[in-house]
């Protein structure tokens, strides 16, 4: 068995959706519903994007995969919920054959941060599915199995460093990775939270939301942007409601303690048009400043 990095950590966590979808339309269905082109991918390989409503707004994200028989797929997220992602699927079905399986329940996931973590996982054969994830801007791996392997995948990665929720959501906040529904949900569009580069297909056929996507490519901005934000004392209950003076100019959306235990770091979506040279935000109405952008943002 080949040593797991010894530079690299893990992350155990229960995946928040995997389905199977089957069926003779799944390959056609699924394209015609997922913002990314699946037209081309191989099987297992993942290919990461969005399902939105008519609007452009944002219900889920996902990684969809082909399995390596080519007739099924797979569903996989790590933070958008089973239920939505389904009724989002089955509001569309009509007269496709297309079978949706939630197995959801019956897996856990495990991630790999750090590198050379991809190298290890493919030097051997190992149950389940994994794919590059997105805990940071770094090399990072989600690696899904059945509970029934549990002990196996565990047992490979018995002496590689587990890190604890809080250093997981750092690095995600620290890289400016939005979670989907948390940072970008049903009320926001994707180019807000700066998913257009990895998760929207601008040349692909026709998907729900590609004409909203379509318009603010031409138009090149959108109103509110997602960006990293530093705070004093604890984390506020979230969302929280940032000011400048009696403006609300956004909304705090994930934040986690420092390592340091002194403030937090969080993701805020906030008014474009306030950021240059707006200075620091409040949690209150009228309050005193509490929150300071980025100066990258």
């Amino acid at each position: 068995m080949t040593n797991f990095p010894g530079a690299a950590a893990v992350f155990p966590y229960r995946p928040a959706c995997l389905l199977r979808v089957s069926g003779a339309d799944a390959e056609t269905f699924l394209q015609g519903q997922f913002t990314n082109d699946l037209s081309d991918a191989a099987p297992g390989e993942a290919i990461y994007g969005l399902w939105l409503d008519r609007k452009g707004r944002v219900i889920a994200d996902s990684h969809v995969m082909k399995a390596a028989d080519g007739a099924r797929f797979w569903i996989a997220s790590v933070s958008s919920p089973a239920p939505a992602v389904i009724r989002r699927l089955e509001d569309h079905i009509v007269a496709d054959d297309v079978a949706i399986e939630d197995i959801t329940a019956s897996w856990g996931g495990l991630a790999l941060i750090g590198g050379d973590t991809g190298a290890w996982l493919e030097g051997e054969s190992r149950p389940g599915l994994y794919f590059p994830g997105r805990r940071n801007s770094a090399e990072n791996w989600e690696w899904l199995y059945p509970d029934s392997d549990s002990r196996s995948v565990l047992a490979a990665v018995s002496d590689a460093t587990r890190l604890p929720p809080d250093e997981v959501e750092r690095l995600r906040i620290a890289s400016a990775i939005p979670s989907i529904p948390a940072d970008i949900g049903p009320a926001d569009l994707p180019n807000e939270g700066g998913l257009e580069s990895q998760a929207i297909s601008y040349s692909k056929g026709c998907y729900l939301g590609q004409e909203v996507m379509a318009r603010i490519k031409a138009m090149g901005r959108v109103r509110r942007t997602l960006v990293r934000v530093s705070g004093r004392g604890s984390p506020p209950a979230l969302p929280a409601a940032l000011w400048r003076g009696e403006r609300r100019e956004g909304e705090l959306r994930s934040a986690v303690p420092n390592a340091g235990g002194r403030g937090f770091s969080g993701l805020a979506l906030v008014s474009a048009a306030g950021l240059p040279g707006g200075g620091p935000l409040a949690l209150a109405r009228g309050g005193p400043p509490a929150v300071e952008v980025a100066r990258d943002a």
